[in-house]
């Protein structure tokens, strides 16, 4: 027998405040039409000014915990994957926990930018199959609304606010690729394209938070070749290919690169679940979000081979084959 990480639980939470982007003709110069051809958005969700990254995420977690029909106290630890955490330090998944009320276990944080999620579910699985842990809560969840140059209108059009969580259980499997739960991971980076994507702000540099600086052309070359390599190596390892994936959730940065991705790996676009068009690039919350929607609407079904990738900066990227 094989232990396997699998899915017990999913929700997710988005913020009140709707901002379409005719909001953004005001701010600098662009258009509706600019935002969606070249991006694929045409709404987000941006926090209001008193909701932090862990209240969101603590929405989500409650969300995830209720359709599990677990108690928080029946979690053994939970994992953030965020890079808008409310202060410095403590980590947002110790406020999750304390939000929740959950008295014991453990909370940490993982920081892989828009590929934090990934990262968060392959540590999980790690903690799972190694015994470490039986039940885990892995919550992605951003407010990268708080980190936007309004002047810039490259990068300010492109991102939103919300977050998802899942949780994962240890179950016995036959050690095929037709278990349940995770069945493989795949997992890289490359810093030396830091300035690819980055943050301008620091506490060590500059004392400040800074600001989303990206040059989006490189970076959209990077991605697809990445992503697909990313995503062919997880399938590899799972003894599985593109034909046997019921649903790409994918990383929600840009149509483009998701429809680009999906080609190259041979996958009609009517087998991807797409919520960048409502939610714009939430970072580390965007596949947890994509995956709840899918879950909560009837497409994502128990038996399904999902197939989840994601880059973000760092260059930080990788993939999980997942079977719902």
């Amino acid at each position: 027998m094989t232990t396997r990480a699998v899915p017990l639980g999913i929700g997710h939470y988005l913020p009140e405040r709707i901002v379409p982007n005719a909001h953004f003709e005001t701010l600098v110069d662009t258009s509706d039409e600019w935002i969606r051809t070249r991006s694929g958005i045409e709404r987000r969700h941006f926090a209001a000014e008193d909701e932090t990254t862990s209240d969101l995420a603590t929405h989500a977690a409650r969300a995830a915990l209720d359709h599990a029909g677990l108690a928080p106290d029946e979690i053994d630890g939970i994992i953030v994957a965020t890079s808008t955490p409310d202060l410095t330090f403590p980590s947002v998944a110790t406020m999750v926990q304390a939000n929740l009320g959950m008295t014991r276990g453990f909370a940490f944080d993982v920081q892989a930018v828009c590929a934090g999620f990934i990262f968060a579910l392959c540590t999980a699985d790690a903690m799972i199959v190694s015994g470490q842990a039986r039940r885990l809560l892995v919550i992605g969840a951003e407010t990268f609304s708080r980190i936007m140059d309004w002047t810039d209108r490259s990068t300010c059009v492109l991102f939103g606010d919300g977050a998802g969580a899942l949780i994962l259980g240890a179950e016995d499997g036959a050690g095929t690729s037709q278990d349940r739960g995770i069945l493989a991971t795949d997992l890289h980076s490359d810093g030396r394209h830091r300035d690819m994507l980055y943050v301008d702000g620091g506490v060590s540099s500059t004392g400040t938070t800074g600001k989303v600086r990206m040059q989006g052309n490189p970076l959209f070359r990077q991605a697809v070749e990445k992503l697909t390599e990313t995503a062919d190596a997880a399938l590899a390892k799972a003894n599985l290919t593109a034909d046997d994936v019921a649903w790409i959730v994918p990383h929600q940065a840009n149509i483009r690169i998701i429809q680009g991705t999906a080609k190259k790996m041979g996958v009609s676009m009517d087998r991807v679940i797409l919520t960048v068009q409502d939610h714009g690039n939430t970072s580390a919350a965007s596949i947890p979000l994509a995956m709840s929607v899918g879950v909560r609407d009837g497409r994502i079904k128990r038996g399904d081979l999902l197939l989840s990738e994601a880059i973000g900066g760092g260059l930080a990227w990788g993939a999980v084959a997942l079977r719902w």
